[in-house]
C-alpha cells in the first residue's frame, strides 16, 4: 500500500513485459498484475490491476514488499529487481520470453511471414540469492476470464513441481524447481536460498504446455531474450544525443506493443485504467487505431525500422473495409471489425473507477481524420522503399474517395468524443492530408487526371479550412462553431498544412501554449467547452505536450520546446515508460499503460529536436 493509502500501486510504479504476441505488468512487490493470454487482448488471467481479487503471480522474498532497485537490464524488455531482506539481498529476473523460431505457431497464427525468433508462450522468472540467506515465496492465483473464474488446479508430478490450472476453458501450466502446494485457487510455495544458491518458476501457454526443463535452461531462456532485444535494438537508428536513452526506451515500448503475428500495434497494454480518478473516462485500449498509422511509420521509419514499418503497413492493407469502402478507425490485433463494448460490473476497476470496459464501442464511429492517417502512411512508406506496392493503390484510391465524399461533413473528431458531431478542424485538415497525399501518389504512379482531381480538392478544402476555422484572432478553431482551442489542431504543422512561418501557426501555438496547459503541460481541450458526452475532468495529455514540442520546434522556438522536452522527461515513469494522461496536481500518471501515442509523439518531438541540434552542429 503506497503513502496515498491505496491498495493499488500508482500506474506508472509497474514494469512492462512483452513477447510481441501479449504483454505483462509487474507491481513494485513483485506480482505480475496484468496478463493476457495468449494474446494482448484476450481475457485476463491475472487481472488484480482492476480489482485486488482478480488474479495474481508473486515471486520473491517471503514477508518484503518494497524492493531496494528496479531496472530493465539495458535494451531489453527483461526486469529486474533487487531487494534487500533482513537475512540478505536477492536478484529477480522477469521476462515473456522470445527464442528460435521452431515451426508454426499455433496459439496465436502468424499472417505474416516469420521471423527467425518469436515467442516461447512462456513468463519466466529466476531468482538468485546474492548475499546472506533469504526465504522467497511463489504465490500463484490466476483468475480467469477477468476474474469471473478462479483457478482450479491440478499437481501433474510426484513433487509438486508442476501443477495445471484450468478456467473458463483454458489451462495454463505452472512449473517450478521448488515444491508446490495447493491452497484453494492458488499455487504455493516456500523455500530459503543460501548466497549463491538459484531458484525458478515459469508459467506456460505454449502448445502442449511446454516449459523449461530445469534451472539451466529457465536462466538460457531469460539470456535469450536478452540477447533478442539486444539484436532488435541494434538495428534501429538511434543517434548518439542526449535523448538517446528515450528514444531506446520508446523504440522497445513500441517494439513490445507490436503482435508479432499480423504487424499490428495495440494503443496500449491494458484497459480501463481511468482518464479521470475514480470516474467513468475508462476505455479498452488494446486495439489498432488507423488515426495511430502515420505516427507509427514516421516513427518506425525514422529510428530506420524499415522491416517492421513494412509489417505494420501490410496489415493496414490487409483490414476489410466498410461497404463504403472506408476503414474503420480501429481493427482488432487480428483485423476483426466486431469490437463491441460491454462491461464488466462484478470488477471495482482501478482506484473503483468504474465501469470496466471489455470493448470499444467507438469503433463504428465515423472520424474523418482516418483517411489522412493512412494516405500519409501509405506515401511515406512509398517514399522510404521506392515502391507504391499494387495492393497498396486500390487503398489509395478508396480512401482519396471517402475523403473527398465526407470532408464537408461533420464527425466526431479525433478525440471519439460521444457528444453531437461538429466540423473538427482537426477531421478537415486530415481530409485535406487524405487528398494532398492522394495526389502525390497519383503522380508517383504517373496518373495525371487522378492528380489533377485531388491536388484541387485538397485545395478546396484548404480554402474552407482557413475561411471557416480560424478566429478572428488567427488561431486555429477546435471546430467551425467555437472559438475553443484543441491539441489536434497543432498537426496543422507536423503535417504541412502551414507552414512554421505563418502567423496563424504561430497563433496557434502560442494560444495552446498559454491558454490550453496546466502548469505547462497541454490538455487535449477544456472539458467544460467541448461536449465530449462524458462528465468529469481528465488530465492532461501527454502526446499533446509531446505534440507541442514539435509544434515549438517546427516554428522555431527551440528554447521552448527543449525546455518542455527536458519536463515531459523528468515526469517518465521510473523505468522511462509513460500513460496516457499525467494529473498535474498530484504528479502522477492517468490512462491506460504503457500507452503507444505518447512513445510514438516522444519519437517525432525529439527527432526534431536531434535534427535541429545536428544542423546547428553543421552550420559551424
Amino acid at each position: 500500500m503506497g503513502l496515498s493509502g491505496s491498495p493499488f500501486p500508482p500506474i506508472a510504479e509497474y514494469a512492462f513485459l512483452s513477447n510481441c504476441h501479449t504483454g505483462a505488468l509487474v507491481a513494485p512487490d513483485g506480482s505480475v498484475d496484468w496478463l493476457c493470454t495468449p494474446a494482448f487482448d484476450s481475457p485476463s488471467v491475472f487481472g488484480n490491476l482492476l480489482d485486488r481479487g482478480a488474479g495474481s503471480f508473486r515471486f520473491g522474498p517471503y514477508g518484503i514488499t518494497q524492493p531496494t532497485a528496479r531496472v530493465y537490464i539495458p535494451g531489453t524488455n527483461v526486469l529486474t529487481t533487487t531487494w534487500h531482506t533482513p537475512g540478505g539481498w536477492v536478484l529477480v529476473h522477469d521476462a515473456l520470453t522470445m527464442g528460435p523460431r521452431k515451426g508454426t505457431d499455433t496459439v496465436t497464427p502468424h499472417t505474416r511471414p516469420p521471423a527467425d525468433d518469436d515467442a516461447d508462450h512462456l513468463l519466466v522468472r529466476t531468482v538468485e540469492c546474492l548475499d546472506g540467506a533469504v526465504e522467497v515465496e511463489l504465490v500463484c492465483e490466476p483468475a480467469f476470464d477477468y476474474g469471473r473464474e478462479p483457478a482450479e488446479w491440478v499437481v501433474r508430478d510426484d513433487y509438486g513441481h508442476v501443477a495445471d490450472a484450468t478456467g473458463a476453458g483454458q489451462t495454463i501450466r505452472l512449473g517450478t524447481g521448488l515444491a508446490v502446494g495447493i491452497e484453494g485457487s492458488a499455487a504455493r510455495a516456500r523455500h530459503v536460498l543460501e548466497k549463491g544458491e538459484k531458484a525458478w518458476c515459469a508459467l506456460s501457454w505454449s502448445e502442449g504446455l511446454l516449459l523449461p526443463s530445469d534451472l539451466d535452461d529457465a536462466v538460457r531462456r531469460v539470456e535469450a531474450t536478452v540477447q533478442f532485444w539486444r539484436r532488435w535494438l541494434a538495428r534501429a537508428r538511434i543517434p548518439d544525443h542526449a535523448l538517446r536513452h528515450p528514444l531506446e526506451r520508446s523504440a522497445l515500448t513500441i517494439k513490445g506493443l507490436t503482435y508479432m503475428p499480423t504487424g499490428a500495434t495495440v494503443a496500449a497494454l491494458t484497459t480501463s485504467l481511468p482518464e479521470t480518478p475514480g470516474g467513468a473516462r475508462n476505455w479498452d485500449y488494446r486495439y489498432t487505431w488507423m488515426r495511430d498509422t502515420t505516427f507509427t511509420l514516421q516513427a518506425l521509419h525514422y529510428l530506420n525500422l524499415d522491416w517492421e514499418a513494412d509489417e505494420f503497413i501490410q496489415f493496414v492493407a490487409d483490414v476489410e473495409a466498410n461497404e463504403d469502402g472506408s476503414l474503420q478507425i480501429m481493427y482488432g490485433i487480428d483485423g476483426r471489425r466486431d469490437l463491441t463494448e460491454t462491461t464488466r460490473d462484478e470488477l471495482s476497476g482501478y482506484e473503483g473507477a468504474s465501469p470496466v470496459r471489455i470493448g470499444n464501442g467507438a469503433f463504428d464511429q465515423r472520424q474523418n481524420d482516418v483517411f489522412g492517417a493512412v494516405l500519409d502512411s501509405i506515401l511515406l512508406h512509398t517514399s522510404r522503399s521506392k515502391h507504391l506496392s499494387r495492393r497498396l493503390w486500390p487503398i489509395v484510391e478508396t480512401q482519396a474517395e471517402c475523403a473527398l465524399r465526407v470532408w464537408q461533413d461533420p464527425d466526431q473528431g479525433i478525440w471519439e468524443a460521444r457528444g453531437k458531431p461538429q466540423h473538427y478542424v482537426s477531421s478537415k485538415l486530415m481530409c485535406w492530408v487524405a487528398l494532398d497525399r492522394a495526389a502525390k501518389l497519383a503522380g508517383i504512379r504517373d496518373d495525371q487526371a487522378l492528380q489533377a482531381k485531388w491536388h484541387e480538392a485538397a485545395q478546396d478544402i484548404k480554402s474552407d479550412i482557413l475561411a471557416k476555422g480560424v478566429s478572428d484572432v488567427g488561431v486555429l478553431r477546435q471546430h467551425y462553431d467555437t472559438d475553443a482551442l484543441d491539441a489536434s489542431t497543432l498537426l496543422a504543422g507536423m503535417f504541412g498544412f502551414l507552414p512554421g512561418t505563418d502567423e496563424r501557426m504561430r497563433n496557434t501555438v502560442r494560444a495552446i501554449d498559454e491558454d490550453l496547459t496546466e502548469h505547462g503541460f497541454v490538455l487535449r481541450y477544456r472539458t467544460d467547452q467541448t461536449d465530449d458526452g462524458m462528465a468529469g475532468k481528465e488530465g492532461t495529455f501527454l502526446i499533446c505536450s509531446f505534440w507541442l514540442v514539435s509544434a515549438l520546434a517546427i516554428v522555431g522556438d527551440m528554447e521552448k520546446a527543449t525546455s518542455l522536452m527536458e519536463r515531459l522527461l523528468r515526469i517518465a515513469s521510473p523505468l522511462g515508460l509513460y500513460a496516457e494522461e499525467f494529473e498535474v496536481e498530484r504528479s502522477r500518471h492517468l490512462g491506460n499503460f504503457p500507452q503507444a501515442f505518447s512513445h510514438l509523439a516522444l519519437i517525432e518531438a525529439a527527432g526534431r529536436i536531434v535534427l535541429h541540434d545536428v544542423r546547428t552542429e553543421l552550420s559551424l
